[in-house]
């Protein structure tokens, strides 16, 4: 599994939350109850928290693994 630490956040079109990984990729991190639960990004305190915590970066292992990306 590969990871990279969260490096910033920033809102999609749509006003959900994306992480900004230290490998340059990006992922949502939307709290999305019942099925998603990740309270901690509603607020910027707790977004700021979370910097460099580490994500797994499905990207990254599609590219470790050869696969093509979009």
């Amino acid at each position: 599994m590969t990871k990279s630490a969260i490096v910033g956040f920033h809102q999609d079109e749509e006003g959900d939350w994306v992480a900004e990984l230290s490998c340059g990729h990006q992922q949502h991190v939307r709290h999305n109850p019942p099925w998603i639960e990740r309270p901690w990004v509603v607020e910027e305190e707790s977004r700021r928290e979370h910097l460099g915590r580490q994500l797994r970066c499905k990207i990254c292992e599609e590219e470790q693994a050869g696969g093509a990306c979009d």
